[in-house]
C-alpha cells in the first residue's frame, strides 16, 4: 500500500495529538536484553525501516464513527489514492438511489480523479510530518517497563524534560503521556495510547489549542505475514489543531478484512472490485419476503477473524485470513 505504516505514524503523530488514561498496573516485568529506551529505538528504527519497504496495496472495510453518524465503506488503495463505496450508512443498507449515486460518484472518480490524487497529496504530507515524530519519539520520552499480554511487551512514557520541542507539532506532541504496546517478536509497535497531561496554546491560542485531558488509541496488526496495517484510530480531543489535513480533533474509525491487490491497480479495476464485493454481500431473496416493517439483520462487520471497534483490545487476526484479490477480467 502507499501509506500504510505513514497510516499509523500519521495517526501516532496524531499522537500529537490523542491519547488514553493509564491504569495503575501490578507488578513490572522487564526484559532483560534492551533498556526501555533501547527497545524503543530499536522499534521505531525498525518501523522507519519497514515503511520504506513497504508498498503493497489493500481492500479493506472502514468503519467511521462521527458524531451521531455511523458510516461502513468498502475501500481499495491504488497509486492515485484511496476508492470507497458506502456499504452501510447509520446501520442501514443504502437504498437503490444511494446505490445509483454511489456508482455514479465511482465513475466520476475514475474519469477525473485529481480530487483523490489531492487527498492522496494530503496524506503524504501528514505522513512527513509523522515520520518527524515517530523519529522524535525516543527523545521525547522517558520510558520504563509496564506490563505483558501475550507477546506483547508494555512501555509506560512520560515527557522528557530534557527535551525541547521545535515545532508546534512536537509541542503537542511533548504534552502527553501514556503507554505504548510492542510486538516483542516483530519490534513493531502494536499500540499506542496517551493523554494530554497539560494545556497546549498556539500563540497565545490565536493559532491554536488543545486543552488538557483529551485522548487518543491506535493501533496496528499484522494483515499477512511481513505486513502490518492500522486497524483502529480513536480520538477524543477538545480544542482546534490545524497541523494534520487528514485526521481531526475528534475521531474514531476502524479497519477491517485486509484483503491485498495487485500494486499496480487502477481506478477503473479498483471501482470494478467495489461494485463486485458490494454485489456478493447482496441479501439473497427469501422464500417468503418478511413483513415490510421487519428489517433484515445485519451481517457483522467483523469478517475473517478481524476488527473489534473497542477500547480494550482488537482481535488479532492471523495470516490464512488475509485474501489476494486478482485483477477484474478486462
Amino acid at each position: 500500500m502507499v501509506l500504510n505504516i505513514a497510516h499509523f505514524k500519521i495517526a501516532i503523530i496524531s499522537v500529537s495529538v490523542f491519547p488514553i488514561l493509564v491504569f495503575l498496573r501490578p507488578a513490572r516485568v522487564q526484559p532483560p536484553q534492551w533498556t526501555p529506551d533501547e527497545l524503543m529505538r530499536q522499534v521505531v528504527s525498525n518501523e522507519l525501516r519497514a515503511e520504506d519497504q513497504d508498498h503493497s496495496h489493500w481492500m479493506f472495510r472502514l468503519e467511521t464513527k462521527k458524531n451521531a453518524q455511523t458510516e461502513v465503506d468498502e475501500v481499495v488503495e491504488t497509486n492515485d489514492g484511496d476508492l470507497k463505496r458506502p456499504i452501510l450508512v447509520n446501520g442501514h443498507e443504502l437504498t437503490a438511489k444511494q446505490q445509483q449515486e454511489s456508482d455514479k460518484q465511482l465513475e466520476q472518480f475514475v474519469h477525473n480523479p485529481e480530487s483523490l490524487r489531492k487527498s492522496l497529496k494530503d496524506k503524504n504530507q501528514d505522513a512527513v510530518r509523522s515520520q518527524r515524530l515517530l523519529k522524535m519519539l525516543p527523545d521525547a520520552f522517558l520510558f520504563g517497563y509496564g506490563d505483558q499480554r501475550g507477546g506483547l511487551v508494555e512501555l509506560i512514557f512520560k515527557p522528557n524534560p530534557q527535551f525541547h520541542p521545535s515545532s508546534r507539532e512536537a509541542e503537542v506532541f511533548h504534552a502527553m503521556e501514556g503507554s505504548v504496546w510492542i510486538d516483542d517478536k516483530e519490534n513493531r509497535l502494536a499500540e499506542i495510547a496517551g493523554h494530554l497531561i497539560s494545556e497546549v496554546k498556539f500563540g497565545g491560542g490565536l493559532l491554536g489549542h488543545l486543552d488538557k485531558g483529551g485522548t487518543f488509541e491506535v493501533k496496528q496488526e499484522p494483515v499477512a505475514r511481513g505486513f502490518w496495517e492500522l486497524t483502529a484510530l480513536h480520538v477524543e480531543m477538545r480544542g482546534k489543531v490545524l497541523f494534520f489535513k487528514t485526521i481531526g480533533v475528534q475521531q474514531n474509525y476502524s479497519r477491517s478484512n485486509f484483503r491485498r491487490v495487485p500494486d499496480n491497480v487502477t481506478l477503473a479495476q479498483a471501482a470494478q472490485m467495489l461494485r463486485e464485493q458490494v454485489r456478493s454481500e447482496e441479501p439473497a431473496i427469501p422464500a417468503q419476503s418478511p413483513s415490510p416493517k421487519t428489517s433484515n439483520p445485519l451481517r457483522p462487520l467483523t469478517t475473517g477473524g478481524y476488527v473489534y471497534l473497542s477500547k480494550s483490545r482488537l482481535k488479532t487476526p492471523s495470516a490464512k485470513n488475509v485474501q489476494n484479490v486478482p485483477l477484474p477480467a478486462r
